[in-house]
């Protein structure tokens, strides 16, 4: 366990991957499950043009609730539960890659960086084609008309039979792979690896110097954790500021079709000025702070948890 300055951090040897494994699944779905309303309104307010829906995020909230009810917070949500396999090797490769790092440097920023864009491309290549495909759906209902591809009328009704939300997946899927191919569920890769790569690679060695500067400042008898959990959506919030931009063009890309992201931005600016960097940055920071609190507390309380049995007693906190 390497200790620098207040702030304990548990490295991958120190941890018992059946545990961390089994108890990691459930703590992405739980983070997953709470924050999907505030991506699927981020996502509207990136893709729509102007003000055309929502003048923001609160009113795309209440408009939601009410023309769509609690299932249009959640549209594609099932079909995004498959990223869970994405969140796994996420949280895989950034140990591995940490361990791999601490041989060549001590230092902690170093090594959250490295391992937090090593762990984001790994994420990402697996998460892609679940995004593009539940982005569609989630501009189904009330945004529908801003993505190339609609769930069918009778699908829609089948859905108000309680029809398996599948079947409004499997066909977005069919239609993706009639107009585009294999490369159709791809759409945005290389967005995608510009948005979440920096993002990744900068919330990592900023969480660390937040928790760092918090325990200078609080109290001894202040816990780690809490210090930890307020850390966490400060380093959000910062890396979402830088990256939002890039994030508006992915989802412009991969809903609307675009296949270049100079072209998009271009048109975004023409459209929107340099205001289209700040669309829906607001809900992404929301999103990202909740789960931020419960990445930092479920992750290192997971971690704690998963600690080998003989090293148990000689951990405190």
């Amino acid at each position: 366990m390497q200790q620098k300055g207040a702030i304990q951090i548990i490295e991958w040897e120190d941890l018992d991957k059946r545990k961390f494994y089994s108890l990691g699944v459930f703590m992405t779905l739980t983070t997953r499950a709470t924050v999907y309303p505030f991506s699927l309104i981020r996502t509207r307010l990136q893709v729509q043009k102007g003000k055309a829906l929502y003048s923001g995020t609160f009113d795309a909230f209440c408009k939601i609730l009410r023309t769509e009810g609690v299932k249009g917070l959640y549209r594609g949500f099932m079909i995004n539960t498959f990223a869970l396999v994405a969140g796994q090797g996420y949280i895989t490769t950034y140990e591995l890659v940490r361990k791999y790092v601490s041989s060549y440097t001590p230092s902690n920023t170093v090594k959250s960086v490295v391992a937090g864009g090593a762990a984001s491309l790994v994420a990402q290549t697996i998460a892609v084609p679940i995004d593009v495909v539940s982005q569609h759906l989630m501009m189904q209902g009330h945004g529908e008309h801003l993505s190339r591809f609609k769930v069918k009328p009778k699908m829609m009704l089948a859905t108000t039979k309680r029809r398996p939300t599948f079947g409004q997946t499997r066909d977005i899927t069919v239609q993706i792979f009639a107009a585009d191919g294999f490369r159709g569920f791809y759409r945005g890769y290389v967005a995608s690896l510009l948005t979440y790569i920096p993002n990744s690679a900068l919330w990592w060695p900023f969480y660390h110097f937040y928790a760092e500067q918090l325990s200078l400042l609080a109290p001894s008898q202040c816990p780690h954790l809490l210090l930890q959990a307020v850390a966490g959506p400060m380093a959000a919030a910062t890396a979402s500021t830088i990256t939002n931009p890039m994030d508006v063009v992915r989802a412009r890309v991969q809903v609307e079709g675009h296949s270049s992201i100079i072209e998009t931005f271009k048109q975004l600016l023409a459209e929107e000025g340099v205001w289209m960097m700040t669309k829906g940055l607001s809900a992404r920071i929301i999103s990202a702070t909740p789960t931020s609190v419960l990445i930092v507390v479920g992750y290192e309380t997971l971690k704690r948890l998963s600690l080998r049995a003989e090293l148990i007693e000689s951990r405190h906190w």
